[in-house]
Parts: C-alpha cells; structure tokens; sequence
C-alpha cells in the first residue's frame, strides 16, 4: 500500500483525478464506471461523491503535506547539531560517544520534545550525521613493538605452505 520507498505523493496529480469525478459525476455515471475511468476502486468514488455532495470543491482540494508535523523546526535542527558537537560529556556521559537514546534524551532536554530513540537516526541522517564505530584500540598500545612484530616475528611463525607431491598420472 503507498508508494514505492522514496517516490513522493503527486498531490496535484491526485487533485486532479479527484476533480475528473467531479466532471464525471455531472455526466451521471455510476461509482464503477468512474472507479474503471480514473483507475480507483468504487468505494473511492464513493467517499468523492459524498464529500463532494456535503462540502463541494473545497472538499477535495489537496491537503497539503503528508503525516503529521515535525516538532524541530530548522533553527532547532541548527541548534542541536551545535548541542551534538560539544559532545556526551556536558550532559554527564562517560564516554565521548552518541547514540539513539542520548541524542533523543538531549532533545528532550533542550527542546522539550519527546523522541523514541528509533526515530532519532531519522533526525540525525537529516542533519548529515552518520553511524560511527569506534576503534576498539587500547590505549596503551605500543606500535613500533606491533610493527616489529608483524614485519620480523610473525613471517617467522606463520606456517608455510608445503609444496604438492608431483601426482602421478600412471
């Protein structure tokens, strides 16, 4: 049901079509005849004609936008990515590192807007912001000694590979 992910609704498109049975219904046609015309089912028609007959034209114009509205406006989008580069730590993180549950606790905190935490990447993708994993390094780690290992130690252990008896084809 819908459209294919990522292809947008045509309002006009669909106005359009709605204001066809308009037409079409001055023409008394019956509901399948439309519905086949227009390529919409006759419940479709249907529902048209009874707004249509209750509230005329303004009944079938386009809604505008689709779902409902956004709770952070562009400034507020503007303001949190400033919030998000000052890091985890403000709000008391130990660590240096977002996730969904800490970006939608900082919204809520600074904006009095609730998120599931499922959404959140949806805000943050908007914003041009990405998964990012850490790397898992230890911080004492010494790497001439691991350059030296890989390049003199490790060739010395590594196992050879044993050459193939000549197979015999008699």
């Amino acid at each position: 049901m819908g459209n294919p992910r990522g292809v947008k609704r045509d309002f006009v498109a669909l106005e359009k079509r709605r204001f066809g049975a308009v037409k079409l219904f001055a023409k008394n046609l019956n509901n399948s005849e439309i519905g086949r015309r227009l390529k919409v089912s006759n419940q479709t028609v249907s529902r048209w004609r009874k707004e249509y007959q209750d509230k005329g034209n303004v009944a079938l114009q386009r809604a505008g936008r689709a779902g409902r509205l956004p709770c952070l406006d562009e400034a507020d989008k503007g303001r949190l990515v400033e919030l998000l580069h000052q890091g985890p730590e403000r709000l008391g993180y130990e660590t240096p590192l977002w996730n969904c549950q800490r970006v939608a606790d900082l919204i809520e905190r600074s904006f009095e807007v609730s998120y599931h935490p499922g959404h959140v990447w949806r805000i943050l993708r908007q914003l041009n912001w990405s998964v990012q994993q850490p790397v898992g390094r230890a911080l004492e780690r010494n790497e001439a000694l691991i350059d030296q290992w890989k390049h003199k130690r490790w060739p010395e252990i590594k196992k050879k590979l044993k050459k193939r008896a000549e197979q015999s084809s008699a």
